[in-house]
């Protein structure tokens, strides 16, 4: 069935991106970044099923060759920023609904790329990737790269911040609400224009852009593992941030067993008032005398006489004191497990 993912992330020069190594690698394609004179050359890089930059619908018929360009549209970006911490790049990624030929895929994706591009003003540089060819990976895993400069684009060039890159106080001013607007704006775009694609295609498989809780499933959210975690695991690493995630999701998912008890007890209560764990012991034992003689009358032994009753319960008594709860209830409830707490049971892989 189709999968809804959508993750947007932004990429900044002051954790050592820039625009051309990241369309390098989306592309498969070798660009030189004129700034640093460093060479990106991903030319050996399999399953980049297709590529293309979209530019505004306002800029059709113009010479936009230079944007089109991949190696003069993200050294232009670079140019545009002077600042060292710097954003040079956003990036929607999208998981492609399998259910679909590959023709139905590229199409589905260029009508989103469009739909944000005339949105924002931006050139938008895609990237469509075959599922990985490795162990553990998942042959339904189309995806697109949908990389997007930070600034505007016209005829002559980059200008402005796009209005989805300005922080809260300048969007204020414009009168557009707050940036977070635009995550549930490109949530919901997504899984309209792919359900649009599915139904054209005549797949009833549907994707939905709302949480769990929204759609009304009481469900959790099925495991999901950070790419850093996941590629040290990939490569025959150990990662114990994937480790965590996964216990902490296994322990939500699976039932917690309890030990048996043969008499109902409160910990809140025994927490608040100590003397009431003695007493229950005191009646638990009484309880294990009396099936104690009811068996032995059974099987046609002679009743012990009320005297011996007392007698043992006076010696329970006298070890509470004496040795302490948990000893007499060792030594007296044979049988009875001492009560424990519940417990949270570690699954491996």
């Amino acid at each position: 069935m189709a999968v809804y993912f959508l993750n947007i992330q932004t990429f900044n020069r002051s954790d050592g991106s820039n625009g051309p190594s990241l369309a390098a690698y989306r592309s498969g394609e070798r660009i030189r970044d004129e700034r640093t004179r460093r060479i990106y050359d991903h030319t050996d890089r399999q399953g980049v099923m297709h590529k293309e930059i979209l530019l505004p619908a306002a800029l059709a018929g113009a010479d936009m060759g230079w944007a089109t360009d991949r190696y003069s549209l993200w050294n232009a970006a670079e140019a545009a920023e002077k600042r060292k911490d710097a954003r040079v790049a956003r990036e929607y990624l999208i998981a492609l609904p399998s259910e679909l030929t590959h023709p139905q895929r590229v199409h589905v994706v260029r009508g989103f790329a469009q739909d944000l591009a005339d949105r924002y003003g931006f050139a938008v540089d895609v990237a469509l990737h075959a599922p990985r060819n490795f162990r553990g990976s998942d042959p339904r895993n189309f995806h697109a790269h949908l990389l997007a400069t930070t600034r505007e684009v016209f005829h002559e060039g980059l200008g402005r911040k796009t209005t989805v890159d300005l922080n809260g106080e300048s969007r204020l001013k414009l009168g557009l609400g707050p940036g977070i607007r635009e995550l549930f704006y490109a949530r919901q775009r997504w899984a309209e224009v792919a359900n649009m694609a599915l139904e054209s295609a005549r797949v009833d498989a549907r994707i939905d852009h709302r949480s769990l809780a929204a759609q009304g499933i009481t469900r959790e959210p099925k495991l999901w593992i950070p790419r850093i975690p996941y590629e040290i695991e990939r490569r025959g690493g150990r990662s114990v941030v994937a480790e965590q995630i996964r216990e902490k999701h296994r322990a939500r998912h699976e039932p917690r067993h309890e030990p048996q008890r043969t008499a109902p007890e409160s910990p809140s209560r025994e927490r608040d008032h100590p003397r009431t764990r003695t007493e229950d012991i005191a009646r638990q034992s009484i309880e294990n005398w009396r099936q104690y003689r009811r068996e032995k009358l059974m099987s046609g032994e002679s009743e012990p006489s009320a005297e011996d009753s007392a007698r043992k319960y006076a010696q329970y008594r006298r070890d509470v004191l004496e040795l302490g709860e948990a000893r007499a209830a060792e030594i007296h409830l044979q049988g009875t497990p001492a009560a424990g707490r519940d417990r949270d049971y570690d699954f491996g892989l």
